[in-house]
Order: structure tokens, then sequence, then C-alpha cells
């Protein structure tokens, strides 16, 4: 009795989305079997060259490898094999076994510089970059860590951070992220603001700066704020970026910054690469805080950088503007100069001596194109000239005599806090010097 057969249905051919899926599949673990090898040639040649150890010894070796090799990867699990799972997970894992993977892919860029690059080649950056944005702050930071490692040291992994989008994954409200994840996203951009000196830096359409300006002007910690000035720092000495800066507020915000010692140097030095732009300069002297606390920064005998950066910003903002050198006269800046052309620094003395020497008379100035504000000579044969210069000569002597009595009565008092005896030497030098420096 024969049987009858059943007609066969047709195959339907695999959609193209299951396709792209197994041929990524096929690429991901032809790179790791790849690598694999590598490592395996590698550790055979090494094998041939070890001498023998003794039983105690590999005992030893293999117990110290179970208890911490495997960094929670599977204890002494090779490097090899927890790099291939973790990067497979990374891909095509739940989000809990994500999680996981950028807990093993930072330990492991943390380790070895040459992993780094071959995490970037298996397309991990990507992956790392969409996990940053997670509303989830575990996940988020999990990710931000590992980018922070795999950036260490790679220009390339940093730019395919940037490539990946990861400005555009800065939230625009920090009070959603807890400070450790704001310490984190400053740390990252501070590592990534070095392409800023060799590519296009992407700052006027990302969310970068308004990112940073908000962190320094909240109550965040000051080694988060650190990492966001020592940014802003490496943004700004690249000129075509002062733009984008000041029209983000940062001037105003680094004027605040002054006061707050731990961080004044790194803000001065910033505010030190904008004065030298027009809008830097236009920026500073509109501000209400200029110059009251620059010359405040001239005070602080335990920060002689911080000194000698204020006295530089304010060579800059004195340079051929009479109004603003009057504004400072007025500040009462000249007494403050003197003593920092005493008690300063070699190069804090040398700018408060210019400074000090364009107030004593602008009308007599002999400076060079560079160096101070040009003034045309007075007429001798002119009896309003000369009288004009003779009582300008005779106001200034006045001003220069009490600010020089001020500064000795300080200066002595400081001495006799240390030494008695040391008083007179102290007081004869401030007259000496001052003779010598400001001839009347």
């Amino acid at each position: 009795m024969s049987q009858t057969q059943r007609p066969t249905m047709p195959e339907t051919p695999p959609s193209p989305s299951i396709w792209a899926r197994s041929r990524m599949k096929l690429q991901f673990f032809a790179r790791v079997r790849r690598f694999l090898q590598a490592k395996t040639t590698q550790r055979n040649a090494k094998s041939r060259n070890k001498v023998v150890v003794s039983k105690e010894e590999q005992v030893a070796t293999a117990d110290k490898q179970s208890g911490g090799g495997g960094g929670g990867g599977g204890g002494g699990d090779d490097d090899s094999v927890v790099l291939q799972r973790s990067v497979k997970r990374l891909h095509f894992g739940g989000m809990e076994e994500k999680e996981m993977a950028a807990v093993e892919i930072e330990r492991l860029a943390r380790e070895d510089v040459k992993m780094r690059k071959l995490m970037a080649e298996l397309g991990v950056i990507p992956a790392l970059v969409g996990m940053a944005a997670s509303e989830v702050a575990g996940r988020r930071r999990v990710a931000i860590k590992a980018l922070i490692e795999l950036a260490d040291g790679t220009y390339t992994n940093k730019a395919l951070m940037v490539e990946a989008g990861i400005f555009s994954k800065l939230p625009a409200n920090i009070d959603v992220l807890e400070e450790p994840t704001r310490h984190e996203f400053a740390e990252l951009i501070l590592s990534l603001s070095s392409l800023a000196n060799h590519t296009q830096f992407p700052l006027a359409s990302s969310e970068v700066l308004p990112f940073l300006i908000r962190i320094l002007e909240s109550n965040s910690s000051c080694e988060t704020k650190e990492s966001c000035l020592g940014t802003l720092y490496n943004l700004s000495a690249v000129l075509d970026n002062a733009g984008a800066l000041l029209s983000n507020g940062a001037a105003q915000t680094l004027l605040r910054l002054i006061p707050v010692k731990p961080l004044s140097e790194k803000a001065l030095a910033t505010l030190g690469h904008l004065v030298v732009t027009l809008m830097g300069k236009k920026a500073m002297e509109n501000s209400s805080l200029v110059p009251e606390s620059l010359i405040e920064v001239m005070t602080w005998e335990d920060y002689p950088k911080c000194q000698e950066l204020s006295a530089y910003i304010l060579m800059i903002l004195a340079h051929q503007s009479s109004a603003q050198r009057e504004k400072m006269a007025k500040s009462g800046i000249v007494p403050v100069l003197l003593e920092l052309a005493l008690l300063g620094s070699p190069l804090a003395q040398k700018r408060s001596l210019k400074l000090l020497q364009w107030f004593k008379d602008e009308r007599q100035t002999r400076m060079g194109p560079h160096s101070g504000p040009q003034t045309a000579r007075i007429a001798i044969g002119s009896p309003v000239n000369h009288r004009e210069a003779q009582e300008g000569k005779k106001l200034m002597k006045n001003l220069v005599k009490q600010s020089l009595h001020k500064n000795m009565e300080m200066i002595t008092r400081r001495a006799n806090a240390t030494s008695g005896d040391s008083s007179s030497r102290l007081k004869s030098l401030v007259i000496s010097t001052s003779s010598k420096s400001l001839p009347c």
C-alpha cells in the first residue's frame, strides 16, 4: 500500500534585518577569533622561554589569579575570554548584561592601552555612548566610567566618542544628575577637550559650554568645577573658540569664581586667554567685578601665580585705555601695586612696576609701541601745557608719598610680627627701592 506524499511548502527567505544581524555577529566573532589567535601565539612563544617553576609556585600563582584576576568576570578567566564575553553582552545582551559588560570593559581598558584600541575596533564606543544617555543613574555611570578609561591616552578613541555624539547626550538640566555623575561627565569632557588643539571641536553646535557653565554656577564640588575649568582653559587656548565661550557667559562666570582660591588660578589663566581678544577685553571692561576682584587677588601673598595672572590681565585692560586706568586708580590700585613691586615674585614685580609707570605720568611716558599707553609729548614752549604738567606732577607726587607712607606702615607691622630687628632693614628697603623705582 503506497503512501501519499504531502506537497512541500516553499521556504520563505529570511528578512534583511536577520541577514544584517547575522552578518554583524559573524564579523564580531571573526575579530575576536583573530585576537585570540594572536594572544595564543604570544603565549606559546613566551612559554618556550620560561623556566619551569615548582608545584608550590604554580599553586600560589593559580590561587592569586583566581582570587583577583577575574575582577567580577568569572574568577580566573583569561582577559581575552572576558573581553569576548563582555563585548558580546554589550552588543546583544539585555540591560543588566550591558551594565556588567561596561564594568568589565572599564577594568580591561584601565590595564592595557592595546586593549583600549582593540575594544574600539570591536565597536564598544557607540554602544557605551548610547548607554550614557540612559535615565537609569547606575547604567549611565558605568558607561561614563568605561568611556573615561577608553579615552585615556588614545586620540582615536576620543574622536570616535565625539563622532558617536557624546556631547548630545549631556542633560540640559544638571539637577537630574547626582554629584558623582556630574564629576564623571566633567572628567570625560576634560579628556575630550584635548582634541581642541588638533581638530574642529564642535562648540557652537553642542551642549558642552552650557553644561560646563551650569556646573560652574551650581553648588557642585570644587573637584568637579576644577575639571570644568580645565576644559574651558583648553578651549580658550584656541582663539577661534573665544566667541563661543564669551557668548555663553564664560567671562562673567570666571570672574565670579576668582574669590574661590582653589579655583582662582585656573579661572585667571582662562581669563588671560580671553582678554587678548577684542570681545574678551570688552566683556571684562563692562563687568562690575572689574577691576576690584583683580586688585584683591594681588594682595594674596600665598598665591604668587594668581598675583602674576591678575597683574597681567590688568596690564591688558589698562593698555591704551585712560578710562580703565582711571577706574583702577579710584579702586585703590596704586598702594597694592607698590606692595607687589616690593614683595611680589620677580614677574609680579615687573608687571606692577610697568603699571605704576603708566600711572605715574601718562603725558610724559616713554613707552614702545607695544608696551604701554601712547601719548604725545608736552610742548616745552607752551606755558599752558607746562603748567598742566607741573600740576599733574605735583598731584602724582603727593599720591605716591601717601601710598608709600601707608605701604611702609603695613610692611613694618608685618615685619615686627616675625622679628624685631628686621623692621629697620625692611623700612630702609622700602624707602630705597621705592625712590629708585618711582622718581618724582
